[in-house]
């Protein structure tokens, strides 16, 4: 039931696909774990800027998100190989990211 590292820092980065003056919701899952609503929105703008070629900021964008995008059963569905083994090369980047969390946090929970 632990909420994903980086909840309340996407909460702010997430805020780069609304109008201004609108605001995403954190929910709660049923495990009781907390995650910030739009990030997957979030990171396919992010993916398309990495795309464009632009770096630092974005790559920390993107490495914010991975626990959350574990959290909700993205790579579940789509693995991170999946995403390394594309021509894309903001995807690729987001497997990578996904590959080395996995490595990191072997042996805990995620979903």
């Amino acid at each position: 039931m632990q909420t994903p590292d980086h909840t309340a820092a996407l909460a702010g980065i997430n805020q780069k696909i609304l109008s201004e003056g609108e605001q995403l919701p954190l929910v709660m899952l049923k495990d009781g774990s907390r995650v910030q609503t739009g990030t997957v929105a979030t990171m396919l703008v992010n993916i398309s800027l990495y795309n464009q070629g632009q770096r630092g900021q974005v790559e920390q964008e993107l490495r914010c998100a991975i626990p959350t995008l574990f959290k909700v059963g993205l790579f579940d569905l789509f693995p991170p190989e999946d995403w390394i083994a594309g021509a894309n090369p903001g995807r690729r980047y987001v497997g990578q990211l996904a590959q080395t969390w996995l490595t990191e946090n072997a042996g805990a929970s995620h979903a």
